[in-house]
């Protein structure tokens, strides 16, 4: 999952020359990309180049220079032959789609574990508790009217209830794009009904972003309506299923769906020629109370400020439609590529490096929730907590989560991969994957931004699959990755953790609380239950 912000055009260009996974181990550096970044590293090899220095240089002018050519090692190791596609390849076709709770998701935790220590490189799995168990096991709907029935295909959107056995019947009713007008309108009549709410065919992540926003708000007044419950007109063409969290999370009591969309248009057109219709949904679902899952930590202890953590987190959990390659099995097996190539090199980092792959995400980022609450008393030595959340499109910069201080450690710590820039860093706070917990505690965090490619359209959606993934685009961005968390581990600057005050100024004075809102998380903010402890207050959020 990925909280989609909108921040201008996309200015994605595909890569020539490899736009699809051929052999799992293929090079395919013929690209402008791979040019800049071999010219950027042959520049950063000369500036340590004793013939070209004109006195000698001092201890720390040494070590800089040191830092500069183990950068420019580590970053030239992905252009060549790594086992970052095999990887992926094996995780979403041996795996397949990782649900927290599911018994694919806990094979995913031993699939990691086995990776990182197959290169060498120590790993753990780290228990955390889930609030409760969702899984969907058949989501069906039956379509009724005076001489007609037809059964378009569903999904059960995560945290919708389960129906009685043999289905919920209720009248279907025509709700619009679900607005206050719209509903209002309905009166009476939505009391007891399903509402059928129309949608605009997803296109971009820009669209993304709308369906995010829209559908608070629409729940929001469904619900007040006293509706039996809510059937989104599917967004995807080609009758693409996908899930989307209920905005109420776990507080939910209604069964909620997504409806193929060309059968949710075909009740729709019969709704506005006067044709009363019924629904009947049978959704059955896996539920139960709390249970432990686990993130998956791998580690190189620093050598010489072991105590201070850079972490690089991806979420290894996905929605199950699809096997998760865009979300985001592709960041998962990059982190674990750099970590590999990091061990093979040698490369001893200053500051410990942690190589998290959290689960529970999707449902709420309840793993990167359990670590911050886990490893609360070791929080003032975290130096940078990243998240790598959107698929395989180019990394283009980081958010850096209104912390002014923040981007110009970024481009210091990007310079050695600058032939794959440029790099703009975007200083607003995101919320919607695992970079959240680490905010509300004060710690420095990033989000890598990156360009939406085929990331929109196929999110958390069946399509989700290898081949939306290019092969060559994801090898840069493990580069990219690489160059962070290193120029991370080795700088000499640490930026103080914030107060619960100065988080607490950045809900009110940024879109951060509204963001908050929409996620139903800001509650649990306020009320001191997600986040760091200290004097809570209560000002209103501004945007």
């Amino acid at each position: 999952m990925w909280t989609p912000v909108h921040i201008g055009p996309s200015c994605f260009q595909a890569l020539g020359g490899c736009s699809r996974p051929h052999s799992s181990r293929s090079l395919c550096l013929s690209t402008a990309s791979s040019r800049r970044l071999l010219s950027s590293l042959l520049s950063l090899s000369l500036l340590g180049s004793p013939a070209l220095a004109k006195e000698p240089a001092k201890p720390a002018a040494k070590a800089q220079d040191a830092s500069r050519a183990e950068a420019a090692r580590l970053v030239s190791a992905f252009l060549g032959d790594t086992p970052l596609m095999s990887d992926l390849q094996s995780l979403v076709d041996e795996v397949g789609g990782r649900a927290t709770g599911s018994s694919a998701n806990l094979r995913s935790v031993d699939w990691a574990l086995a990776r990182f220590r197959e290169a060498g490189v120590e790993a753990r799995k780290e228990a955390f508790q889930m609030p409760r168990l969702w899984l969907e096991r058949s989501a069906s709907a039956t379509v009724s009217g005076k001489g007609l029935e037809f059964s378009p295909r569903i999904a059960a959107m995560p945290f919708s209830t389960a129906t009685p056995k043999g289905g919920l019947t209720a009248p279907l009713l025509d709700a619009g794009k679900g607005t206050e007008k719209e509903l209002k309108a309905l009166g009476e009549k939505a009391k007891g009904a399903f509402l059928l709410v129309d949608t605009v065919e997803l296109k971009d992540v820009d669209g993304l972003f709308r369906e995010y926003a829209e559908s608070a708000e629409i729940e929001q007044r469904a619900f007040a309506a006293g509706a039996a419950g809510v059937v989104y007109m599917g967004s995807r063409p080609n009758n693409l299923l996908y899930r989307h969290n209920v905005s109420v999370g776990l507080r939910n009591t209604r069964p909620m769906m997504v409806m193929e969309r060309d059968g949710a248009l075909r009740a729709q057109r019969l709704l506005r020629t006067g044709k009363p219709l019924t629904l009947t949904a049978e959704i059955d679902l896996q539920t139960g109370p709390a249970y432990e899952s686990y993130n998956v930590i791998g580690e190189l202890r620093g050598s010489t400020r072991p105590d201070e953590v850079v972490v690089l987190g991806a979420h290894l959990d996905s929605w199950d439609l699809g096997t998760g390659a865009l979300d985001n099995g592709a960041n998962v097996v990059a982190l674990i590529d750099v970590a590999r190539q990091m061990k093979r090199l040698g490369i001893k980092p200053a500051r410990t490096i942690r190589f998290a792959l959290w689960n529970g995400e999707e449902q709420g980022m309840f793993g990167s929730e359990g670590y911050v609450k886990a490893h609360e008393a070791e929080l003032d030595k975290h130096v940078m907590a990243s998240s790598f959340d959107i698929g395989c499109g180019r990394i283009n910069g980081f958010f850096t989560g209104g912390r002014p201080e923040l981007p110009p450690l970024v481009d210091r710590a990007l310079e050695s991969v600058k032939g794959l820039g440029p790099f703009t860093q975007v200083d607003v706070p995101i919320v919607g994957t695992d970079n959240f917990d680490f905010m509300l505690h004060g710690v420095p965090n990033l989000v890598a931004n990156q360009e939406p490619a085929l990331y929109g359209p196929n999110y958390h959606a069946r399509s989700d699959e290898l081949d939306k993934c290019d092969p060559q685009q994801l090898r840069l961005n493990t580069a990219i990755a690489a160059a962070l968390a290193y120029g991370f581990a080795q700088m000499d600057e640490k930026l103080p953790r914030h107060s619960r005050a100065q988080v607490e100024e950045l809900v009110r004075t940024t879109d951060l609380g509204q963001q908050m809102k929409s996620f139903n998380m800001l509650e649990d903010w306020t009320s001191g239950k997600r986040g760091r402890k200290g004097s809570a207050t209560t000002g209103s959020v501004t945007r």
